[in-house]
Parts: C-alpha cells; structure tokens; sequence
C-alpha cells in the first residue's frame, strides 16, 4: 500500500468551537468588514460586530424557543447571507444544524427531518415552507418552522430580546470541539441520503489547516474577497465558508446562478470556488462569444499559447517568444475574460469532479490559477489539494496538513486524519462498512499518488464498467472530456456487461441556441436537432477527443444524443452535480438498449 502524510500545522483545543472567531473578532476588531450583503443594485458592508450581534439575536430566539443543546435544526433556503448568520446562531446556542438543499423534494425533506429528528426548520421562501409541512406532515417532534422571507428571522430575534447575555455565552461555552456540529446529508446517487456527523473539531481543524498551511496566499492578499454562489447545503462551499469566516477574508453571497456574472463584475472577488462545470461554461461561453464576432482564430491561438504558456511554467519555464505571445494574448483576450469576473479574480478552488488538464492550464495562462482539490462530505469536504507554487494541473494535490492518504493494493484511496467524520448518523453498520480496524477511512474512488505525494483520481469504485469483455472502464475520465464541448450539458458511459462502450448524450440549452442562429437552424426543435448531421458531427469531435485519451477496449464506439437534458429538476441530477447513474438507466433504458440493438 502507497501512502504519504503531511505533519499537522495547526491545533485545535479541545475547548473551541466553530462561533470562537465570530466572537472574539466583534471584541478585538468591532469594524472590520467581514461581509457584504446585497441591498438593491448595491454591496452593504457588514462589520465583524453587526454580524456577531444578528447571530446572538438569533441564537437568543432559538433558546426562547426551547431548543436545547444537541438539538438539530435544520435550513433549507439558497445561498445568502442570512444562511451564514442562522449556520453560526445555531452553533451560539449549542444546537446542530442540519442543511437540506433548497431544491429537495417533499418526500426528500420528509426523510432528512425525520432521520435526524430536527426539532425545528428554517426555509427562505414560502415555497420552501410549503415542501416542509407536506413533508413533515406526520412529524410532531418537529416544533417550529421560521421563513426568512417572511420575517422569521426578526420574529423570533423578538422573541429572544429577554435571554441574557449569560445564558448564551454558558450555551457556546458548553459546545467543545468533540461534540457534533452538524449532519450533513449526502447527495444520494443511489439510495436514500446518509447523514454524515461533522464535529465542531472535523469543520474547524480542515479550515485552520486549509487557510494557514496550502492556501494560506489567497487568505491573506490585501483586499481578499470571496463570492459564494454555491449550495451551502453542499459540504465543500460550507467549509469555505468557514475558511472566509476564519480568515476575515470579505464574503458575499449569490442566491442565483443567474446573477453569478453580474456580481462578479460588481463585487470584484480576489477568490471563487466552483465545481469544474462552472468553469466548462466560462470557458465556452467565451469560445461562441468569439465566433459570434468573427473572432474564432484570435481566440483558439489565445488558447493554445495560454495552454503551451502554463505547461511551460510547469517543465522548468517558459520562452521568450512564448512570453511575448502570451503577452499580446493578453490584451486581445485573456484581459477581457478577467475584466468579466470583476478584474481581481487570480484564484479559484474547484472540487467536485475532475477539471481536466487542458482547462487547468488554460486558466492558468489567462492568469486565473485554479487549484483543484479533492474530499468527500465524509471528510469535512477537502482532504488534498494542490498550492501556490506547486499546482501540478491534472492531480488533486497533496494531503493537507494532518491527513495521511494511501491508495490500496486495489486502487481505493484512503484517508485518515482529524477530518474524518464521526460516523453515519443512526446508521452503524454503514459507518462500519467505510472505517476499517486500523481507522482508514475508505472512500470508494480509484486513484495514484505519485513520488511527490499528489494524488490523481481516475475513477469511483461503484462505477467501474465491467464489460461483457471482462475490460474494466472508468467512466468519468471518458465523460468529461465529452463535456468539456460547448454543445454538450451531461454524457453517461455506459457499457456493463455489454459487448463495447457507449455514451448518452444530451445538449446544453443555452449553447444550442447560439448554435442554432449562427448555423441557420433558428427554428429547429431539440427532437430535430438531435439526429441533424452537423450537431452528431459535433459531438463525435467530443467523443474523438475522449477515446484519445483511452486504449482502444475502452474507447466509446456509439452514442446517443437524448430528447431532453439531465438535470436536478428532472431528478437525474444531484444538488452537487452528479448523475444519478441508475436512475438514468431505468429512464432512458430503451435508448440505452438501442444502442446494442
């Protein structure tokens, strides 16, 4: 077994909790701005010591309420400020949040409430309070339902004027870093969600030794700011989050995906985290941008220059005549994509999937580092990820500080460290199913590590594809690559006990259109489009480029593009942007079985 360690470089005290910081900041350094919040067409500063004081007002309302310490409250609402101060007021009063994705279904919200026996819920929109009472229609432990939209914040601040100071500070003294801070459920790819135990030690010893060891740089840059757009039901914008909160590092928040360009233009970020499909759409926005206006070769000479320029720094440095031309890209291209994401963005952190080597190296040569990393929910999010001065693009970096990560005789990477969760929730057997005797964490992907310790993902063990063959195929590899065309939205390899590899397909809306208008296609529908020569020409280009990449056994030797687009509404989809794989299967098995036919 392979394995590589780093030495922890900082401690948490058995005594600390997540609301520490919050706290002590607003007493050593009141009027520091630590966010800003969206008021109209404007940013609105808000100092260390107005934040602290809305999460003790909420805090306070939940101890009048009668949540008592242990607890589980639960927030089901976008990404927006008020998530952070409820996140925060419910550690203040000693309780347990549990976050639930604002796009659950009743049946899902049902389920998560009842699993953790959540005392009370916050939800943002009156939607949100109308899936959670048919949910948690037969659930009578489930006392209280605050809407933020409603005036629920400031209702139950109201009603929590009376608690004294006293009374709060013996509820945060009472949390210490071993105790359970919050439940986080997973995805659910297959099967219904588990929820993951997070202790305030697993949430704060990740963020600690995440900003003050690897990243350290990008936490304390002058001016640093960070806009979160991101689920924060999901792990990883949740442990960021903190990291920004740790850090002082400005934070703001974007409910919509929609308003993502928008506010970067105004807020100006120096940071940003996304997941590679953020990144996939930046990139191919630009790239029909360019066609558009006549400007396609500018543009793809632009790329390979950004892309030969970052490999070059890579192997030792680049040229003169590399430089000059990345120079003179710079003005044409590369500064226009920087002035759309505000002018100050240098870094961004992607997790989730893989970003791919050509991607990571062209960001990097416009002058967007971008550092992938790699975690699970099961492991507070991160447990690798690659640094300033030492991106190698393609891997997912080196353990963190206080993780130790090995790859076993069959392929499975496995962590051990502080931020190893403390076990499935009301679900033994399953924890029992992924921590062995000598306290590796098992995490089901397949990967390397290389003699400098960075790690490579190449696949998830539940979804290698065995064909009829026996020729064992890694289907994310394959697929994006596929996605990484601007015609394409999702791709699914699929090939189990089948004679070759195939793939489904489907079409990104939003690219289509622009597509359709500049190929003389304005009227065409998707069912039309779907079989039209120049679209499957197109797509087989993605293809092409994807089997490049694999021997010939596993190569993708058919495929079909679908009628209608995989996505979190159709259930295909989850919050995190992962396909649910069987769920695919039995929907669209009659494409799936024509493909063999």
């Amino acid at each position: 077994m392979r394995e590589y360690s780093v030495p922890v470089m900082v401690d948490v005290p058995a005594s600390a909790n997540l609301t520490d910081t919050v706290f002590q900041r607003a007493e050593k350094e009141p009027g520091t701005v630590v966010m800003r919040r969206r008021v109209g067409d404007d940013w609105s500063a808000v100092t260390a010591a107005e934040f602290r004081d809305q999460v003790v007002a909420v805090a306070k309302g939940l101890i009048a309420a009668g949540v008592e310490p242990g607890d589980r409250v639960a927030l089901m609402s976008r990404t927006r400020y008020e998530w952070t101060v409820v996140d925060y007021a419910v550690w203040a009063a000693g309780a347990v949040g549990v976050p639930i994705y604002e796009t659950s279904s009743a049946e899902q919200v049902g389920w998560i409430l009842s699993d953790s026996g959540a005392r009370a819920v916050f939800v943002e929109l009156e939607e949100h309070e109308a899936t959670v009472r048919e949910g948690a229609s037969e659930l009578p432990e489930l006392k209280d339902v605050w809407r933020i939209e409603g005036g629920g914040l400031e209702r139950l601040a109201a009603d929590g004027a009376e608690v004294s100071d006293e009374t709060l500070a013996e509820r945060r003294a009472g949390r210490v870093a071993a105790d359970l801070a919050t439940i986080v459920y997973t995805s659910g790819t297959t099967g219904r969600p588990k929820g993951c135990r997070l202790t305030h030690d697993n949430l704060l010893f990740t963020a600690r030794n995440v900003a003050r060891g690897p990243l350290e740089r990008l936490f304390t840059v002058q001016g640093r700011a960070a806009l979160l757009f991101l689920p924060l039901a999901h792990v990883f914008a949740r442990i960021i989050q903190i990291v920004l909160v740790e850090t002082a590092t400005v934070m703001a928040h974007t409910p919509n995906m929609r308003n993502v360009g928008p506010d970067l233009q105004s807020f100006k970020p120096t940071f940003l985290l996304g997941v590679p499909r953020v990144f996939e759409k930046v990139y191919n926005t630009a790239e029909q941008k360019a066609a558009a206006g006549g400007k396609s070769r500018i543009f793809h000479a632009a790329v390979a220059t950004a892309i030969d320029w970052s490999r070059a720094e890579s192997s030792g440095g680049a040229g003169l005549l590399l430089t000059l031309k990345r120079a003179l890209f710079d003005k044409l291209v590369y500064a226009k994509l920087r002035a759309a994401t505000g002018g100050r963005l240098s870094a961004a952190v992607c997790g989730g999937s893989a970003l791919g080597e050509r991607l990571g190296h062209f960001f990097r040569g416009v002058g967007i580092e971008v550092f992938e990393g790699w975690g699970l929910t099961e492991t507070s999010a991160p447990s690798s990820v690659n640094i300033p001065g030492a991106n190698k693009v393609g891997t997912v970096g080196k353990p963190f500080p206080g993780v130790t990560i090995a790859v076993g005789d069959d392929g499975e990477v496995l962590v051990k460290g502080r931020h190893v969760f403390a076990g499935y929730w009301n679900n033994d057997e399953a924890t029992a199913e992924v921590i062995d005797a000598d306290g590796w964490f098992h995490t089901g992907d397949i990967g390397e590590l290389d003699n400098d310790g960075y790690l490579r993902i190449t696949g998830r063990k539940k979804e290698i594809i065995v064909t009829a063959a026996g020729k064992n195929v890694a289907p994310a590899p394959l697929e994006d690559r596929i996605r990484a065309h601007p015609l394409v939205s999702q791709a699914m390899v699929v090939g189990d006990d089948r004679p070759f590899v195939a793939a489904l397909v489907t079409l990104d809306p939003e690219a289509l259109e622009q597509w359709k208008s500049a190929n003389g296609r304005s009227g065409a529908a998707l069912a039309e489009l779907r079989s039209d020569p120049a679209v499957l020409a197109e797509i087989q280009k993605a293809v092409d480029e994807a089997n490049r990449s694999v021997s010939k056994a596993e190569q993708i030797k058919k495929f079909v593009v679908l009628d209608t687009d995989l996505t979190e509404e159709s259930g295909h989809i989850t919050p995190s942007l992962k396909v649910k794989r069987d769920l695919v299967m039995r929907d669209f098995a009659q494409e799936i079985d024509s493909l063999y036919g």
